[in-house]
């Protein structure tokens, strides 16, 4: 039993542990990846938004060359400059401030007796457009605006990889042509400037890069240059200036119409209405994930100044994951926030969770089914030893009565025994044990007949008290020639039952014989027959004895097959374990039952109910 229980340990039940272990290892890879998928999903959305927030403002510049274009088409570009300011303001609500501005450096527009606005914008920008003075700017030609590499000789893009090369903050330096038509500038270098914002989620690191780098990811891909007006144009034809002026975004659109290259006609962009512009566009940007995310445009400061969802408050300045705009709007952001921040964790806690239950009920399965398993090899391994004991014991019973029939027959057959009162003595011995051989081998035979299910009893109307008087006086000579005293307690009044009468008589005779065997010395036995009133009423046989009692747990057992309380060829107590089985199996077969109680004074009560027959139901 032990050698089956540890193979099942080392087969069964330690490879599932294993396996357990390994489930709730590949649980923190499996969390770790539905993070990242969502990352890079929710990564994508805003690339995807930034690239939408450049391609509007490219739009925009397309638009200001038309307009620049349809303009000089009525009228020449040095008479018309003067009043670009007031005729953009009138047909383009897109721009706040128009310029003009020559090759030479001479500022035509707005000139001094503009509108406040213009005039704070010449201000601001009056030195650098005259190429009086160098400025930090971040610069994007047309070549860039149409999505291709931008040609200066500049490394403004490449941050990210300066980052991933150098443990130090990745600079950004830029060198001017002196073909574009003013003298060479020095190499300025600027250290990127950390970002204005911490992405819960960074994207992924090149192969190349090691951990401690990690934190220069946080660094801006946007660099300044510093630089005048005249180098950043060159020989382009349009393109966008973006600077910070009093630490506001000033956005500088500018065209250099064919019909005259002299004259650069300019225009700052309004960034409110841009702004509300964006607002109305965005919900349609992630229609998908609308119920899941808000995605927001923030400005240099970490402000939002476009929400897919208008009415959303997080921590600005740490979205779930963002990209930045580039140089077009310098240190803006395209972010997105989950509007349900737990959602990641309760994900992964539903998917440990389920992972832990699937794994606790494998354990619990394959527990039960091993206990199972063991359980039924230990009752296969009882039955088997009882199935052994069976054999021996019906050797025994049927060696022990064949005996006595053979021993007391030769002394019969050979005239030894003379005495008439002997020889008599010696006749009711043989009969006993016949009667004793024929019990047993009836037993043994009705037992196979029920578990083959072949029998079949013979089922009339029957007096109980009377069977039971009968049985009762036909087993009496038997017990007392062995000193046993028994008591019969009867009604005068039949109790009609509905039964094979053979079938009851044996299992009467079996408990009188379970009575006799189990005695203990006590030789004495209590018969009685009598009607339980009730809801269900029931005839009743009790047989009681003062024997050895059965002990305490075995109650049920003993109608089992095989099982013997006291099973013992040692101890002297005959039989073979399959009388109370059959006793209850006919009784069950009649639409009754056996039951077993302590009687009171020690020893046993075997209660023998049977349904009442239909001329006592009739009667009543």
């Amino acid at each position: 039993m032990r050698k089956v229980a540890g193979i099942f340990i080392v087969a069964v039940f330690v490879p599932c542990l294993v396996l357990a272990w390994l489930a709730i290892r590949s649980l923190r890879d499996q969390q770790f990846l539905v993070e990242r998928q969502r990352s890079l999903l929710h990564q994508g959305v805003t690339d995807s938004a930034a690239q939408q927030v450049a391609g509007l403002l490219a739009a925009r510049q397309r638009e200001f060359s038309q307009i620049v274009e349809e303009f000089l088409a009525a009228r020449p570009a040095p008479q018309a400059a003067a009043a670009f300011d007031d005729h953009l303001r009138t047909i383009w609500p897109a721009s706040k401030v128009g310029f003009v501005v020559t090759t030479d450096g001479e500022l035509v527009c707005p000139q001094r007796n503009s509108r406040p606005e213009a005039r704070l914008f010449s201000a601001d920008n009056a030195s650098f457009l005259a190429n009086r003075e160098a400025a930090e700017v971040y610069w994007m030609n047309s070549v860039v605006l149409n999505a291709q590499q931008m040609p200066l000789n500049t490394s403004l893009n490449n941050a990210p990889e300066s980052a991933a090369q150098s443990a130090e903050p990745a600079t950004a330096s830029v060198t001017f042509d002196s073909t574009a038509g003013a003298s060479p500038a020095k190499s300025q270098k600027f250290s990127s400037v950390a970002r204005a914002i911490t992405p819960q989620q960074m994207p992924a690191l090149p192969g190349n890069v090691v951990a401690a780098d990690a934190g220069l990811q946080n660094y801006s891909k946007v660099a300044p240059a510093q630089a005048a007006f005249h180098q950043l144009i060159g020989d382009a034809v349009e393109g966008v200036v973006s600077r910070f002026v009093n630490d506001q975004l000033n956005v500088l659109l500018w065209y250099r119409s064919p019909r005259d290259d002299r004259h650069i006609f300019g225009a700052q962009l309004d960034l409110s209405r841009f702004a509300d512009e964006l607002r109305d566009r965005l919900p349609s940007w992630m229609p998908a994930l609308q119920q899941e995310i808000c995605l927001a445009i923030l400005d240099d400061r970490a402000k939002p100044v476009a929400l897919s969802h208008p009415d959303f408050v997080g921590n600005w300045r740490h979205p779930f994951v963002a990209t930045e705009i580039g140089e077009i709007l310098p240190h803006w952001e395209a972010a997105v926030y989950l509007l349900n921040p737990d959602q990641l964790s309760q994900s992964a806690h539903a998917i440990r969770i389920t992972l832990g239950l699937l794994i606790a009920a494998l354990i619990v399965a394959v527990g039960v089914g091993g206990w199972l398993i063991v359980a039924d090899l230990s009752r296969q391994l009882t039955l088997a030893r009882q199935k052994t004991d069976f054999v021996s014991n019906v050797s025994h019973e049927l060696k022990t009565p064949l005996t006595s029939i053979r021993m007391f027959s030769e002394l019969l057959a050979d005239g030894r025994v003379s005495d008439p009162a002997r020889q008599q003595s010696y006749l009711q011995i043989i009969t006993a044990e016949t009667a004793r051989l024929t019990r047993l081998i009836n037993n043994v035979l009705d037992f196979s007949r029920m578990e083959r299910g072949e029998k079949k009893y013979d089922m009339r109307d029957c007096d109980l008290a009377a069977l039971v008087q009968q049985t009762a006086e036909s087993y009496r000579p038997h017990l007392e020639s062995n000193g046993f005293r028994l008591e019969c307690s009867l009604p005068d009044s039949p109790i009609p039952v509905r039964g094979d009468c053979d079938a009851i008589a044996q299992v009467l005779l079996n408990l009188l014989s379970n009575a006799e065997k189990y005695s203990n010395g006590t030789k004495e036995i209590a018969i009685d027959a009598r009607v339980l009133d009730g809801s269900s009423p029931c005839a009743e046989v009790r047989i009681q004895d003062r024997g050895l009692g059965v002990p305490r747990g075995c109650e049920q057992k003993i109608f089992e097959k095989f099982f013997r309380a006291h099973d013992s060829l040692s101890g002297g107590i005959q039989g073979c374990g399959l009388g109370l089985t059959l006793a209850r199996q006919i009784a069950r077969a009649h639409g009754g039952d056996i039951h077993y109680e302590a009687r009171e004074g020690g020893g046993n009560c075997f209660s023998l109910r049977l349904p009442l027959g239909t001329d006592h139901n009739g009667s009543a």
